[in-house]
């Protein structure tokens, strides 16, 4: 059975926009999972408020267009880490 996370405010030394400082990856994994971490660090930095980010959880984790919207995000974010990459090729 799925259970939630707790969700807790990315610090502020971590809040950078591009972890790292680099797209650069070792696999598409990595590069997948640094998509979900920018996502995220662009919606903690969009509405820093942990109060507010919670608020609205409920109405957005339901809802199967906010869902996929922000599965767009994060493939956008995909795509720019696997271009930058040269798509993993050897």
């Amino acid at each position: 059975m799925y259970k939630e996370k707790t969700m807790n405010r990315v610090p502020d030394s971590e809040l950078v926009l591009v972890p790292g400082g680099t797209l650069i990856t070792a696999t598409s994994e990595e590069g997948r999972a640094l998509a979900i971490t920018m996502a995220r660090h662009s919606i903690h930095n969009i509405q820093p408020d942990l109060g507010i980010l919670k608020g609205g959880r409920p109405n957005y984790s339901t809802s199967p267009d906010s869902l996929i919207a922000v599965s767009q995000v994060i493939a956008i974010e995909f795509q720019t880490i696997a271009a930058a990459n040269n798509y993993w090729r050897p």
